[in-house]
């Protein structure tokens, strides 16, 4: 049986992509060095590949990320050199950025503005398929298309015929002999308008004499047959994320192209029990041409549990990209007979372990008072106004201050032992000291301690959190060359003990402003972690929130009057197919409001989300009861306040009006833009001035002149 794998991390096992790339920014790698080194790293990718499977894309690797690699390809923007390739990912030039479908890899958004699309093939300035014959990796014209901005609806089957045109030239240009599209975006809700655009735009495939394989994922097909009655060699479905619907529409298609069977996870780390999975694929091979693969990109995964720092008993039950690559080759073996490698595998995967009937039970105990806060929210508003006695428009940031290479040195020095905790004490302390000085400098009215004691802002949690592990040297690429490492919720999750409070507290007793508590919100920590799969995420999401609602309460008790609850991955976290989401925010939404319905009417609850498509769920945001929310608007210039044009919001906001993931500092003009865009929805009352997310990516000499001109911009505004 053939095998087949995609989406293989680019990260490499020591971050050599990261560090390579950075090093070009920084200077300290030269134009050569880096397309030498990425290009040893795509070799190093491909015989991970070639040991476990019999074929895989080529042309995977990019500088940053694909979807701009497809907008330079096709004309849309031009960049002759590397420097007008980066100026696009990071600067004042830089795209907007979103989530990829519902996960947390972020791309770089093309815009066409409005304008009726105009394509031609560009040479790029990094040509990932130099030398390449067989199983070409594209983006589709469609999700190509479809996951871009500004395209009216008036243009886009017209444009979709253009593209699928030139993308059919450029595969002759090349001399492919094989294709491999990548075509999530049919997974959504499409119209039907949208169904015949794929199918008149697809059709020209036909011209094409050689194998071109379509490829989707992360949830089921609607409709299905179609796709196996366009001119495609192959399809891949994802059988894992589909809730059964591409199972059971396979059931009626009688084919005899080639199936690609996404039978092994892409997104999660749990083993796969190759050898139940092994029977599905015999079943579909009696009317199939199957080929075994991943039901995702397997991008989603650490590289390798080489190196992974987990309790021996939770590595026998889990597998990272290259085992997945294992798994696929192992469940070929056993549909051909081979089952021995298989038993042993799968040996070690009983899940009867991290249970806690104490948890289970304070979860079981919860009814519908325990989502409600007691006080509505106009009558909070006053209340904390007369304690915080805020000025018009009031500054703050999101939370950490940059991480410095002494910062992550000597928490590194404490991590390995060659710290004690004393001394690591004392020098967290300091750095808080410094945060809260330069804060005073600044003006700023709202503060927060900086965060210097995290890593990250959920694996922090998870080290503090039962029932959570975390993986050592797991690292996923989130955007560009920015990654972090997902922790693993392996049980019930309980909070034993304060995990933030000395800290917070400490800094507040440092200044007469009021100093922030930090917390990660529970749906945040369930997306950027790999979760249990035998437990509703409904109730581990509980769970987290009676943790977090705990810590609120030690808060208070020390004296902290704002807190905020971080909800970045709220939207990415919603199902692709809406007709899912009244389900998925009935408990995303319950569990927010779980952390905050104890606390005092007095004590402002701030929630923050960044990097998604906010519009379509604005209904579901308002329900959240918070009393403030800060949101990213910097690389969309303001746009996102029309989503806040439709609903009645009557909450307090701050619009990012620093776009934080580039090295350049907005001048006070460029951030007002963004403010008197925003000013003409939102009343002046309810509107807060801060960076787009938080600053541990970016140097002190870019921080402090941009949040110079921010509280300058907020003088201005008050002076008005």
């Amino acid at each position: 049986m053939k095998t087949y794998a995609y989406g293989f991390p680019r990260l490499g096992k020591q971050r050599e992509f990261k560090k390579l790339i950075e090093g070009y920014w920084n200077g300290k790698v030269t134009e050569e060095e880096l397309r030498q080194g990425i290009r040893n790293l795509d070799e190093t990718r491909k015989s991970t590949y070639t040991r476990h499977v019999s074929s895989y894309p080529q042309g995977e690797m990019t500088l940053y990320d694909h979807m701009l690699d497809t907008a330079l390809l096709y004309g849309v923007y031009r960049a002759e050199t590397l420097e007008d390739y980066f100026r696009l990912c990071r600067g004042k030039e830089a795209l907007e950025m979103t989530k990829w479908f519902n996960t947390n890899y972020h791309y770089l958004v093309p815009d066409f503005e409005g304008k009726k699309p105009e394509f031609s093939i560009q040479t790029p300035v990094w040509d990932r398929h130099e030398g390449i014959e067989e199983n070409a990796y594209l983006i589709a014209p469609f999700t190509f298309l479809k996951l871009s901005k500004g395209l009216k609806r008036e243009y886009f089957g017209d444009a979709l015929k253009e593209l699928t045109a030139l993308t059919i030239s450029y595969i002759r240009e090349k001399g492919f002999k094989s294709v491999h599209l990548d075509d999530p975006a049919l997974v959504m809700e499409l119209t039907d308008e949208e169904w015949n655009w794929v199918k008149e735009a697809y059709a020209q495939f036909s011209d094409l004499n050689m194998p071109v394989n379509l490829f989707t994922y992360y949830d089921s097909v609607d409709r299905l047959s179609l796709l196996f009655e366009l001119p495609f060699a192959g399809i891949g479905v994802d059988l894992v994320h589909d809730r059964g619907e591409n199972l059971k529409q396979l059931g009626s298609i009688r084919t005899n192209k080639v199936l690609f069977a996404g039978v092994v996870d892409g997104r999660n780390v749990w083993r796969n029990n190759v050898l139940k999975t092994a029977e599905l694929v015999k079943k579909l091979s009696e009317k199939f041409n199957v080929v075994v693969t991943n039901a995702a990109p397997l991008f989603h995964l650490p590289v390798s549990l080489e190196g992974a720092t987990l309790p021996s008993e939770l590595l026998e039950k889990v597998a990272f990209a290259e085992e997945k690559l294992k798994e696929i080759n192992l469940i070929a073996k056993a549909v051909s007979g081979d089952e021995s490698e298989g038993r042993e595998w799968i040996s070690g995967i009983d899940l009867s372990f991290g249970l806690n009937e104490k948890v289970k039970e304070r979860v079981g105990a919860l009814s519908s008072e325990d989502f409600e806060r007691k006080v509505p929210y106009q009558e909070r508003k006053k209340l904390q106004q007369e304690v915080l006695r805020l000025p018009l428009f009031p500054t703050t940031t999101i939370g950490s201050f940059p991480q410095t290479e002494e910062v992550r040195r000597v928490r590194l020095l404490y991590r390995k032992g060659n710290l004690d905790a004393d001394s690591y004490e004392i020098f967290i302390k300091g750095e808080i000291a410094k945060a809260i000085e330069i804060q005073e400098e600044l003006g700023l009215d709202v503060f927060v301690h900086g965060e210097f004691e995290r890593t990250d802002m959920v694996e922090f949690f998870a080290e503090k959190l039962e029932g959570i592990a975390t993986t050592g040297n797991g690292w996923v690429i989130s955007y560009g060359t920015r990654c972090y490492r997902p922790p693993i919720i392996y049980g019930d999750v309980e909070r034993k003990e304060p995990m933030t409070v000395k800290e917070i507290a400490f800094a507040q007793s440092l200044t007469d402003k009021p100093v922030k508590g930090m917390l990660t919100g529970p749906v945040t920590i369930i997306a950027w972690s790999f979760v249990r799969e035998d437990i509703p995420t409904k109730e581990v999401a509980y769970q987290i929130a009676l943790a977090i609602k705990d810590e609120i309460k030690d808060y208070e008790d020390a004296g902290i009057k704002i807190v905020q609850i971080d909800e970045p991955a709220i939207r990415e976290k919603a199902p692709i197919k809406k007709r899912y989401w009244n389900e998925y925010f009935d408990w995303a939404i319950k569990s927010f409001r779980l952390c905050c319905s104890s606390a005092k009417p007095e004590t402002q609850i701030h929630t923050h989300m960044c990097y998604s498509e906010f519009g379509e769920i604005m209904d579901y945001i308002v329900e959240m009861d918070f009393d403030v929310i800060s949101i990213e608007a910097s690389r969309s210039k303001g746009d996102i306040i029309e989503a806040f044009e439709k609903v009645n919001f009557d909450r307090q906001i701050g619009l990012g009006v620093w776009d934080i993931h580039s090295p350049y500092v907005p001048s006070v003009e460029e951030m007002r833009e963004i403010v008197e865009r925003a000013l003409k929805v939102i009343p002046k009352e309810n509107f807060w001035i801060n960076p787009d997310c938080g600053l541990k990516t970016r140097r002190w000499e870019e921080v402090i002149p941009a949040l110079k001109n921010l509280v300058n911009l907020a003088k201005e505004l008050r002076n008005e």
